[in-house]
């Protein structure tokens, strides 16, 4: 096999197999990482949110999905001042798969719940300790009506899964790769003995 055909096969492997990472901005609700820091939104407004699970990961920093169970602590701190004079509730609650969850279903479901209050310093800290994995969604709402709010599904101590379409890119590479090589074979002659 020559050297000319191996190099641009294992480079066009190479880039399908990273192709699915590069676009792994996914859906995360309110939740978005922008220039290195997690940003909440909620209506016009945007809280920086931090995490850190000190038993388990010590200082290290999350913005979407909690890496393990356990004792987690979380922060929001306001980005715009428009957001101090305005009550503010957190709510944490098992995902069910439902878009929307109704007032009367909302409180079975809450395992953590801040009433809301204004926040004049700006920072609303708490700590949960989620004892088994799973998926959940924060809801963050805000002001006197509430009328804004921020839902984002989150998932706790569950592995990273292998995306379907890193399934799907490998194995179309590996038939291209297939198709390209014997494409280029010559049948080779039986002899007789």
């Amino acid at each position: 096999m020559s050297l000319k055909f191996i190099k641009p096969a294992l480079l066009c492997l190479t880039l399908s197999m990273s192709a699915p990472y590069a676009t792994q901005v996914q859906a995360h609700g309110g939740l978005s990482l922008a220039d290195d820091v997690c940003k909440l939104t909620i209506g016009p407004y945007t809280m920086h949110f931090t995490g850190y699970q000190p038993e388990a990961t010590q200082e290290k920093e999350f913005c979407e999905d909690i890496p393990a169970t356990g004792r987690t602590v979380v922060a929001l701190d306001y980005i715009e001042e428009a957001l101090r004079p305005l009550p503010t509730e957190v709510r944490i609650i098992r995902d069910t798969g439902a878009a929307t969850e109704a007032k009367e279903n909302l409180d079975k479901i809450t395992i953590l719940h801040i009433p809301a209050k204004v926040y004049p310093n700006g920072s609303i800290n708490f700590e949960y300790d989620f004892m088994q994995p799973g998926k959940f969604v924060g809801l963050v709402t805000v002001g006197d009506k509430q009328e804004y709010v921020s839902r984002f599904p989150f998932s706790v101590g569950e592995p990273k899964g292998t995306s379907p379409f890193l399934i799907g890119a490998i194995a179309a590479v590996v038939v291209a790769a297939v198709v390209f090589f014997l494409r280029g074979r010559k049948p080779t002659k039986m002899s007789a003995t």
